[in-house]
């Protein structure tokens, strides 16, 4: 059996959108326990909803790192 280190170790070597994919998945599966006393939340729920709809409309690593270079 492997352990949270291994499993650790494992995904460190995906790349990034895989990481950023099994984060998300992870994320999910945790109950709720985060308020949205500034609408952050809902921001992001609305955000993520929107690139399920239209993936394309989503940027890459690459186009962020960009965007903050500017």
């Amino acid at each position: 059996m492997q352990t949270l280190s291994d499993i650790e170790r494992e995904a460190m070597k995906l790349p990034d959108s895989s990481r950023a994919y099994l984060a998300s998945r992870l994320l999910n599966s945790l109950p709720a326990v985060l308020s949205d006393d500034d609408d952050g939340l809902a921001e992001a729920t609305r955000r993520s909803a929107e690139m399920d709809q239209n993936p394309g409309a989503a940027m890459t690593l690459e186009e962020v790192r960009q965007a903050v270079k500017r």
